[in-house]
């Protein structure tokens, strides 16, 4: 039985740097050959990032995959790594664009992989499956492949698949087991959610089961924009037993000794697994999807080492999970974009102080930059609270009160109620664009899921800004995360004060945020429900909630879609996040319960 040391490169890319990625798959590709690794692969679209959205319609941005594409097989030889299989994922093309009106059907933009191999393109495939549903709009970007690329390597059947196609049974996977594939490539760039790493193990068992084959199911890690990677990538067998794991949110390679059949194109038998207890065959969709086949005549490299063993990660806790997808999203996207620090307003509240905490270890305290602007209804222990953080982190922390600006612009305009709550969280607002424009920072914004979902916020006030740690974050876990970030570490970042005193604006005398919301334990509920879950109101009273209450807070979320519409992105971490998951009309009379 042949046996292949494969490595599962789970690094980071950026859309659009094209050289700059090349680069890493010719640095990883160099660190796997060094580990005696004879076929490395790289996550979906590593050369051009991913996303990329309508990037794909230009025709420069497909020309400069292509050529990058050639380029790295040769660079990859020239840097004595010629007789190692890399695969890397890349956009391709035979076909002009489906907006163009000279678009051919069944041709156009494709999302693809390839198999380098001698200096060479050895081998390619178009992606099947295309996701078109939550953040993916792959059916306006991609036409989908019709064949499955299996590629006979070092005495092995390897086939090619990417992302989409695992989620879905029949195509590919039912290809490969009509094609004896002894091994199943899967290259990703598969968003995190929580818990969605629960969800692909059983998903990797039962595909696996399909083919009849080893599964290699290597994913990205990373940020772009509001998507963030958490890798997870992962070896299992036909028969469900998973026999190599990597970690979440960390860059790194997964190595692994994988003893597998000899080539022979003999189909594949169905296997059976705890995460598929009824019969497969019956269950999956056999197709006609034809099968290519690429044999590398050359040898690939030695590999004369002791047997290696990539182990497996231990899973790590949702708080976790939760509080590395936003320490990562907010790295790259500044890091990415070139900021080289972030600004924003620290009250001493709950959101604030989270929004700090990450920050820091996000990028470090000496790119953090907060300002206290209290007004003459920020109590004393806000005060206090937000220079104890400041302390405690040690970033830089100025105060500028804004009670001035406030009585200068109540000098000139006649204000009362909520107009002057929020004029004050606009000035507060002038303020920190203000430090932007003038010291170059990026300025955060601090509300989360909860606040968005119903309109408590300030447009151009405490909604100002360019990125948003929390925006789909729900209040109730924002309590969590710094409950469990204070006790990471020998100090805690945020003040026990901060956490356990009831959330208000400080906008008026004495004001909470109950005398506007319900409880966030009970709103935040109805919430997930009618945004993440799509419940209509009946659905949500049948649920327990009471039925006034229901009403209320569908209408406060239904009339402020136009605030959502101009809010900074923020890192994804639920089912739907708003933005690209949710996406409903500004003018809309549809009412629930009406």
């Amino acid at each position: 039985m042949p046996t292949l040391r494969i490595a599962l490169a789970q690094v980071n890319s950026t859309v659009g740097d094209i050289a700059g990625n090349a680069a890493a798959v010719r640095s990883w590709s160099r660190a796997a050959a060094d580990a005696g690794a004879q076929l490395v692969a790289f996550p979906e679209m590593m050369l051009t990032g991913y996303p990329i959205e309508d990037l794909v319609f230009r025709d420069s941005f497909v020309s400069a995959s292509l050529s990058a594409l050639s380029d790295l097989a040769a660079s990859l030889a020239a840097d004595g790594l010629g007789d190692l299989a890399v695969v890397v994922g890349y956009v391709d093309a035979d076909g002009p664009a489906a907006t163009s009106s000279g678009a051919t059907p069944g041709c156009g933009r494709r999302d693809a992989s390839a198999l380098l191999f001698g200096g060479k393109i050895a081998a390619k495939y178009f992606k099947h499956h295309l996701p078109n549903y939550g953040v993916f709009d792959e059916d306006r970007y991609f036409e989908p492949g019709e064949s499955l690329t299996v590629v006979r390597f070092g005495g092995v059947d390897v086939a090619l698949t990417v992302c989409e196609d695992i989620w879905q049974a029949g195509g590919p996977f039912t290809a490969a087991r009509r094609a004896g594939a002894g091994l199943v490539l899967n290259i990703n760039a598969s968003p995190y959610e929580l818990n969605k790493d629960d969800v692909r193990l059983p998903l990797v068992m039962r595909r696996a089961a399909e083919a009849g084959a080893t599964v290699a199911y290597v994913n990205a890690v990373g940020a772009q924009d509001e998507l963030v990677f958490d890798g997870d990538s992962m070896i299992v067998t036909a028969g469900g037993e998973l026999l190599a794991r990597a970690g979440q949110f960390t860059s790194s390679l997964l190595i692994h000794d994988l003893p597998l059949p000899a080539a022979d194109a003999t189909p594949n038998r169905a296997e059976k697994t705890d995460a598929e207890p009824l019969p497969i065959v019956e269950q999956w969709i056999d197709d006609d999807m034809s099968v290519e086949r690429v044999v590398l005549d050359a040898s690939p490299r030695p590999s004369h080492r002791d047997r290696v063993d990539g182990g497996i990660a231990a899973r790590i806790v949702d708080e976790a999970e939760v509080w590395s997808a936003l320490v990562l999203g907010l790295k790259d996207y500044v890091n990415k974009n070139g900021f080289r620090s972030v600004i924003f307003g620290l009250s001493g509240g709950i959101d604030s102080a989270v929004v700090a905490a990450i920050a820091v270890d996000a990028l470090g305290p000496d790119r953090v930059f907060a300002v206290s602007m209290p007004s003459s209804y920020s109590s004393p222990g806000s005060r206090d609270d937000a220079a104890e953080l400041a302390k405690r982190t040690g970033i830089d922390y100025r105060v500028e009160p804004i009670q001035p600006m406030v009585d200068a612009f109540l000098a000139n305009l006649a204000l009362s109620g909520l107009a002057v709550e929020n004029l004050q969280a606009r000035v507060r607002g002038v303020i920190l664009m203000a430090l932007s424009n003038q010291e170059g920072h990026l300025v955060l914004t601090t509300g989360n899921k909860s606040e968005l979902a119903v309109g408590y916020s300030t447009l151009y006030g405490d909604s100002v800004g360019g990125f948003n740690p929390l925006k789909d974050v729900p209040k109730t876990m924002v309590y969590r995360l710094a409950r469990w970030r204070n006790t990471q570490g020998s100090a805690a970042p945020i003040p026990e004060s901060s956490i356990t005193k009831p959330p208000s604006a400080e906008l008026r005398p004495d004001q909470k945020d109950s005398d506007s919301l319900p409880d966030y334990a009970v709103l935040d509920p109805i919430i997930k429900g009618y945004v993440d879950d799509d419940m209509g109101r009946d659905e949500l009273i049948a649920a327990g909630n009471d039925p006034a209450l229901v009403d209320r807070l569908l209408r406060m979320v239904d009339l402020a879609e136009y605030k959502r519409r101009q809010s900074a992105p923020g890192p994804k971490i639920s089912g739907k996040a708003f933005g690209r998951d949710r996406r409903l009309p500004i003018t809309n009379r549809f009412r629930e319960g009406l």
